[in-house]
C-alpha cells in the first residue's frame, strides 16, 4: 500500500457522495481481506455491510480470482447478440437450481439497476404477447429503491431519488410502505399492518387492475434501513396480484443469496414472485452483473408472440450481457455459497448477530431497530437536518475502524456471512462506541 502519493481526486465525479467534503476528508479503501478493509495508511476497518451488500463470502476470495484469471486467459470477452459463449448456459443452470422452483429462466444484465429495467420490459412484453397491452401501469412502494435507471428511478420511493428526474419518470402508483410506530424495536416479521396490502387492492379499484403490469417491492426494503414486512403482507401482494393477473416482482438485489438465511427471501417468507431480479452477491461482488430470473410460461408467452419471423424476440440486452469473465466468478461464488454451506451459515449466526444489534437499543443516538436474517436497520435520531445525523455515523464508525451503509439517518449494518461470533462483537463494539457517545 503507498501511502506516500495522494491521488489527484479531480476527475472522478463519485456516485451517491458529498464529492466537496470527500475532497477535504477522503476515506479510502485500498486492501480487503475476509471481513476487513485496509486503508492506505494501513489501518484496519471492519467491514460491516460486505461492501454494499455484495461481499457475503467475504473479500478476496481466491477462488473467484483464479476462475476470473483462467477465463480471461482463455476467452475474455463473447457478444451474447446472436453468438454465446458456453460459461453462460452453465452459469444460468446452476443458478436455476438455488432459485424458487419454477423460475429457471435467466437473463443477464450488468447491474441491479439493469436487472429493474430488464424485468419492467419483460412484463410489457409478455402482457402484450398474451393480448393485455394495456397493462402499461406499474406499482411499487414508498421508501422502495429500485435502481437509478429510467424504470428503477421511476419505481423509486425515495424522494431524493426522484426530485431531479420527474420529467422522465414513467407510469408508476406506489402503495404505503409498510413501517409504522407500533413496529419500533421489532426483531424479525412485525405482527401487525399485514393489511397495508390492501393498499394494492385500493389502487385496482381506482386505476383499473387490468392496467397494471406488475407490482415491484423488495421483499425486505434493504436500502432505507431494512424495513421487514409483516407477517401475512406479502402474501396478501400475491393474492391480490393473483386475482387482477398483475406480475408480481421481488427486487432481491440484497436481499438475495443468503442474506435472509435461505438463497432467496422468496424462500425465506414462502412467497413465490413471478420474476425476481438480483446482483450484488451473484458474483461475491467481483465483477459487476445482475440477473433477472423468470418462468418458462413468461419466456413461452413473449417466444410465441414473435411467431417464425428471423428477428430477436424480445428487443433488449446489454453490451456485457452474460459477459464471460462475470459468468466465471458467478460459478465460482455459487461454487463457494455451496462448499462452505454460507446461507446455513447466515441463518445460525443471524441469532447472535441479532442479539447484538438489539444490544444497541437504549444508546442516545438509536430511535428504532430493525433485523431479520443478517441484515439490520439502526434508525438514528434525527440531527440538525435530515441525513445528517446518518453522515455524522457513517464518517465517525469509519474513523474507529467500522464501515458501514447509511442512507439518510439509518445505518443499514450486514456483515458478510463468513464472519465469526468475535467479529460480529467488535463490529457492535464500535457501533456503541460511536452511538453512545454525543455528537
Amino acid at each position: 500500500m503507498n501511502v506516500s502519493v495522494k491521488p489527484n481526486m479531480t476527475n472522478h465525479w463519485m456516485p451517491f457522495t458529498n464529492n466537496r467534503l470527500f475532497h477535504e476528508e477522503p476515506q479510502m479503501f485500498a486492501k480487503a481481506e475476509g471481513v476487513k478493509y485496509w486503508t492506505p495508511e494501513g489501518r484496519e476497518i471492519l467491514d460491516g455491510s460486505s461492501g454494499l451488500f455484495c461481499c457475503a463470502a467475504g473479500h478476496g476470495r481466491p477462488e473467484i480470482a483464479d476462475a476470473v484469471y483462467k477465463q480471461l486467459s482463455t476467452l475474455d470477452y463473447s457478444p451474447h447478440f446472436q453468438r454465446a459463449a458456453p460459461v453462460s448456459f452453465e452459469f444460468a443452470e446452476k443458478l436455476a437450481g438455488i432459485l424458487p422452483d419454477g423460475l429457471d429462466r435467466v437473463f443477464f444484465a450488468g447491474s441491479g439497476s439493469e436487472a429493474v429495467d430488464t424485468a419492467m420490459k419483460m412484463c410489457l412484453a409478455y402482457h402484450r404477447a398474451t393480448g393485455n397491452a394495456q397493462r402499461t401501469r406499474f406499482v411499487s412502494r414508498a421508501w422502495g429503491y429500485h435502481g437509478v435507471n429510467l424504470g428503477g428511478t421511476s419505481l423509486a420511493g425515495m424522494v431524493n431519488n426522484r426530485r431531479d428526474f420527474s420529467g422522465i419518470t414513467c407510469d408508476v402508483v406506489h402503495m404505503r410502505h409498510t413501517w409504522t410506530e407500533e413496529q419500533k424495536f421489532t426483531r424479525g416479521q412485525p405482527e401487525t399492518d399485514a393489511d397495508l396490502a390492501n393498499d394494492l387492492e385500493e389502487i385496482c379499484k381506482t386505476y383499473g387492475g387490468d392496467t397494471i403490469a406488475a407490482v415491484f417491492v423488495e421483499p425486505i426494503a434493504g436500502s432505507i434501513g431494512t424495513i421487514v414486512p409483516p407477517k401475512g403482507y406479502l402474501e396478501k401482494l400475491r393474492a391480490i396480484c393473483d386475482k387482477y393477473g398483475i406480475l408480481l416482482v421481488f427486487d432481491e438485489v440484497i436481499t438475495g443469496f443468503g442474506r435472509t438465511g435461505s438463497a432467496f427471501a422468496s424462500q425465506a417468507f414462502a412467497v413465490k414472485p413471478d420474476l425476481i431480479t438480483m446482483a450484488k452477491a451473484l458474483t461475491n461482488g467481483a465483477i459487476p452483473m445482475s440477473a433477472v430470473a423468470t418462468s418458462a410460461e413468461i419466456q413461452s408467452a413473449v417466444f410465441e408472440a414473435a411467431g417464425d419471423a428471423d428477428r430477436p424476440e424480445f428487443f433488449h440486452g446489454y453490451t456485457y450481457s452474460a459477459h464471460p469473465v462475470a459468468c466465471a466468478a458467478g460459478i465460482a461464488a455459487l461454487d463457494i455459497y455451496a462448499k462452505d454451506k454460507l446461507f446455513e451459515r447466515a441463518n445460525e449466526l443471524s441469532s447472535h448477530f441479532l442479539d447484538g444489534v438489539f444490544g444497541l437499543r437504549n444508546l442516545p443516538h438509536v430511535s428504532d431497530l430493525r433485523g431479520y436474517g443478517m441484515m439490520s436497520g439502526i434508525q438514528l435520531t434525527p440531527g440538525d437536518a435530515p441525513g445528517a445525523k446518518g453522515s455524522w455515523a457513517q464518517r465517525a464508525l469509519f474513523d474507529e475502524g467500522l464501515h458501514v451503509k447509511a442512507t439518510g439517518d439509518a445505518i443499514i449494518f450486514a456483515p458478510a456471512f463468513v464472519s465469526t461470533e468475535q467479529d460480529i462483537d467488535d463490529m457492535v463494539a464500535i457501533l456503541q462506541k460511536v452511538l453512545g457517545a454525543p455528537m
